[in-house]
């Protein structure tokens, strides 16, 4: 069975390019702009990791991972951020948000893939 992917990214264009590239390798992905109800999301799609935007417009992408992780149900579901400022943000920043990897945009698809990859194994 495909693993499922919860995408939350704000940019049409990198959400269609991180769904498009996740799609071809045989994930399953649930998407969502803004992170909203993102605890019951991925409850409800049984997700496997979360690809998760750090700059969003109504919450960052700390503060949600933040509330994934503090879900009993959701504590071990893996969060791996994708951010523009990865230089701005420190590995403690994001340790604390509970996030467990980080990836750079622009992203490399096969950094990208093999880091997703690792997470599902």
């Amino acid at each position: 069975m495909a693993k499922t992917i919860l995408i939350v990214e704000d940019n049409a264009l990198n959400m269609k390019l991180f769904d498009d590239v996740l799609r071809a390798h045989g994930y399953s992905t649930v998407l969502s702009s803004d992170g909203h109800d993102i605890v019951e999301i991925a409850c409800r799609n049984n997700a496997d990791l979360i690809v998760m935007d750090v700059q969003l417009p109504e919450r960052s992408g700390l503060e949600l991972t933040k509330m994934v992780k503090s879900d009993a149900r959701l504590r071990n579901l893996p969060v791996l951020a994708v951010t523009a400022f990865a230089a701005q943000l420190n590995e403690r920043q994001l340790k604390e948000a509970g996030c467990d990897g980080c990836i750079a945009k622009p992203i490399s698809i096969p950094d990208f893939l093999g880091t997703v990859a690792s997470y599902l194994a």
